[in-house]
């Protein structure tokens, strides 16, 4: 197997835990971060449960010249993305002195559909108050690139950047495309997704997609691979990884290797009505291919877990195909977090970096077992096990599949 690219630093934001450390401690306690939402009344929807990042104060961790210019999920955006270059040793300081080219770093992220909280902010100043009370940042401050834009212009980094618009399939797309850049020589690149859309503008679409739950327990709100599975609940944050080539990060004596982005592909489903199978599993068998492995050698699966009963027996179907029945390890840590948009597949390729380090799965919390037409190993405690490789799947509206192979630094 080649490798090709290797994690270096991490940031978390997340509803259970804001920085990385505390998510990975709530994670495998089984603390859920879902809860009622607050940062708009949703009384009259049907659906109010989210995961909220807990404790964030924006004023702490951004400049007061980016406060006007900038999203709640931008914010938390920069916050994970300032967190993990420090985590690498490229903050300010450590980019300086670590002799990369000055084209030589560069930002690709995930978004679904941008900054919805700030533009529905602003469209209600324009219907309300007029024009002249539109903010100019308006003009961007929105938009679905705006996280790879601020991250780039704020720790100036000038390497090849872009955007991956997948939805919850986006962070494992960005960071695909980040190992494309390391592969063409370029030495690191800041990647994953940090998203945040609980507004009513963010709302009403998902509510719209009739995939979200409706129940309001948020201990029962969101079981997938239950029988009693009912739907997803959405959440905000994400997590920003840095991403650099192994020969680059051993000459600048990077302090950590957190794992290898081994394998990777993606496929987009055909239409319903075409009579062809869903395609998660040719994204697994590619992906598998692609690291030069086998299903035997995975030891863990992170599963997409949409909590919508037919998509969750899809999953299962193509988890069983690929590994047989109760064949590997799956869990779905998510059920702690909700569904982060495109946040939510960077946050899983965290996780699973997190699990290969200490040797232990998360639990799918609340879920007592799988359904059982459903043949699934399914953690629903933390489990100790001998992890090497991990498998990340990720699915998003619209038929998106990805799929991320990583492998535990030796």
């Amino acid at each position: 197997m080649t490798t090709t690219a290797v994690v270096t630093g991490l940031g978390v934001a997340a509803p259970n835990g804001l920085g990385t450390e505390e998510f990975w401690k709530a994670t495998l306690a089984g603390e859920s971060g879902l809860g009622p939402v607050t940062r708009f009344d949703a009384g009259g929807y049907p659906s109010r449960i989210a995961g909220e990042v807990p404790g964030y104060v924006a004023e702490e961790h951004i400049p007061s010249r980016l406060m006007p210019q900038t999203d709640h999920m931008t914010r938390l955006a920069l916050t994970a993305a300032e967190w993990a270059l420090a985590d690498a040793g490229l903050d300010s300081a450590g980019l300086d002195s670590a002799g990369l080219p000055e084209y030589g770093v560069g930002v690709v992220t995930s978004a679904s559909g941008g900054a919805v909280e700030f533009g529905q902010r602003e469209l209600e100043n324009l219907w309300s108050k007029g024009k002249e009370y539109v903010s100019a940042y308006q003009s961007f401050a929105w938009f679905y690139a705006v996280n790879t834009g601020q991250i780039s212009i704020r720790h100036k980094l000038r390497g090849p950047s872009g955007v991956l618009l997948t939805e919850q399939a986006g962070g494992i797309d960005a960071l695909g495309q980040a190992r494309r850049h390391i592969r063409k020589g370029v030495p690191a690149v800041v990647s994953g997704g940090v998203d945040a859309a609980l507004c009513p503008w963010g709302w009403v679409p998902q509510i719209a997609s009739g995939l979200m739950s409706t129940v309001n327990d948020p201990d029962r709100a969101y079981l997938p691979f239950s029988s009693d599975a009912a739907g997803y609940v959405p959440g905000e944050g994400g997590a920003i990884l840095v991403v650099e080539d192994p020969e680059s990060a051993h000459r600048r004596g990077a302090a950590r290797v957190y794992g290898h982005l081994a394998g990777y592909a993606a496929t987009l489903d055909p239409a319903p009505d075409s009579g062809r199978p869903p395609a998660l599993r040719r994204a697994v068998e590619n992906a598998l291919a692609d690291a030069g492995i086998t299903p035997a050698d995975v030891d863990v699966v992170l599963a997409d877990a949409s909590g919508v009963p037919d998509l969750d027996r899809a999953e299962a179907e193509a988890l069983t195909a690929l590994f047989g029945p109760r064949g590997v390890l799956v869990t779905a840590p998510k059920t702690m977090t909700g569904r982060l948009l495109a946040g939510g597949a960077a946050l899983d390729v965290a996780t699973a970096l997190l699990a290969l380090r200490d040797g232990v799965v998360p639990p799918t919390v609340n879920v007592a077992a799988p359904a059982p037409d459903q043949q699934l190993d399914l953690v629903t405690e933390a489990r100790e096990a001998d992890l090497r490789t991990a498998l990340v799947l990720a699915r998003g509206y619209g038929g998106f599949n990805a799929a991320l192979v990583v492998r535990r630094a030796d």
